[in-house]
């Protein structure tokens, strides 16, 4: 499992929280999701099961994980989900490595059919 990506977001004054992750190698899937006071506004997912038979899949993998993370951070700043776009302040901070299981972690697995 690759190490995520979490970013908060002060857009025109409410508080978002993006965060991707991976599932594994089990699992290959990265998830991204928009929130907004614990609800989830959006969420992209994509496979990389097609990377794992490449000796560089642990850094095409990543190259995914942070487009994608990216890629929501500017959807939202264009309006998509919120209905015009701004300029925002935006403070990225990287997971730890984690080995207790957040409420995050089991809504994800639960949402993707592994729990």
């Amino acid at each position: 499992m690759l190490v995520g990506y979490n970013t908060n977001i002060s857009f025109k004054g409410t508080i978002y929280h993006v965060q991707t992750e991976d599932n594994g190698t089990k699992n290959p899937v990265i998830i991204t999701f928009l929130y907004h006071k614990g609800a989830i506004l959006a969420s992209k997912k994509v496979s990389y099961s097609h990377l794992l038979q490449d000796a560089d899949w642990k850094q095409k993998a990543k190259t995914m994980m942070k487009d994608q993370h990216h890629g929501m951070i500017k959807e939202l700043q264009s309006g998509r989900y919120t209905g015009g776009g701004d300029a925002v302040e935006a403070e990225a901070y990287d997971d730890k490595d984690r080995s207790e299981k957040r409420l995050d972690d089991i809504l994800i697995e639960f949402i993707i059919g592994k729990g």
